[in-house]
């Protein structure tokens, strides 16, 4: 009787060790989310981004490999970079190859590709992570992880342009080309300061082209046009030296390989296929 009336148990208690259980528990933190990758690591945990598109990527290597980007910086075909007609230079995209599941991050430092349906060119190393080096192209999803410092509700399907026509380190001196713009042209001039200039530009123009016509109005006057991208300002970080070039806006002293690109003297690059 003393056996069975011990080995018998209230209902609804639980033995010692599963309160214990329970109380551990209750009481562990949760687990701590997986941070994104960087540039050329797998990304299989990563939740779903809010900004994403599906198309045709292809790939560029050895023609341009060495050659000065859109961004300014020089490609380098083994590195984890691609080009994008829209998305703010200095941002970073998962993309993943619908074919086969293969994905990597890499970073946007270019404009292209300027093919129909296609919507991203990766360098050689980021096609050969998603095994695309052979078929040339692939079906994929592209997902924004970083903006870059934009504030992009989607991805843009254009960009607007407008015309830098002098950058100085005395403000007065952009405030004087300023007054004398406003006198001769129809378009709203603006200056922006940007680390220790102050960049004097004029318009908004809604594709390259039309950019580039009202530019030359301006260059056969003497005045050094270049046709820029237009994006909102973004406030760098304080670690971040002054005088280093800025992925995130185009040097518009440099060419680029691609037509219709932003930071291009009036006249352009030869283009590509």
């Amino acid at each position: 009787m003393v056996s069975a009336r011990l080995g018998r148990r209230r209902p609804g208690a639980l033995p010692y060790a599963a309160v214990t259980l329970l109380l551990l528990s209750a009481c562990a933190s949760p687990a701590p989310e997986p941070a994104p990758p960087g540039p050329g690591q797998p990304a299989a945990s990563l939740p779903a981004a809010a900004l994403s598109q599906q198309g045709v990527a292809s790939w560029y290597g050895p023609g341009f490999h060495g050659k000065k980007t859109t961004s300014g910086t020089v490609y380098d075909q083994y590195a984890m970079t691609a080009a994008h007609q829209t998305l703010p230079l200095g941002s970073s995209v998962l993309v993943t190859n619908l074919a086969n599941g293969k994905s990597v991050t890499v970073l946007i430092n270019d404009r292209g590709p300027f093919v129909k349906d296609r919507v991203i060119d990766l360098s050689y190393a980021a096609a050969r992570a998603v095994d695309m080096i052979r078929p040339g192209t692939a079906p994929v999803r592209v997902e924004v992880l970083d903006t870059g410092g934009h504030d992009l509700k989607a991805i843009p399907h254009r960009l607007d342009y407008t015309l830098q026509v002098g950058a100085f380190a005395d403000p007065d001196k952009a405030r004087e080309l300023k007054a004398r713009l406003e006198n001769r042209y129809d378009r709203p001039v603006v200056i922006e300061p940007h680390e220790s200039y102050y960049r004097v530009r004029l318009g908004t123009f809604v594709d390259h082209s039309e950019a580039s016509e009202y530019g030359a109005r301006l260059s056969r006057e003497g005045l050094p046009v270049v046709v820029v991208e237009k994006w909102p300002a973004v406030e760098k970080p304080e670690m971040e030296k002054k005088g280093e070039p800025d992925a995130r806006e185009p040097l518009c002293s440099l060419r680029s390989r691609h037509p219709g690109n932003t930071g291009l003297p009036l006249g352009g690059p030869v283009s590509r296929p």
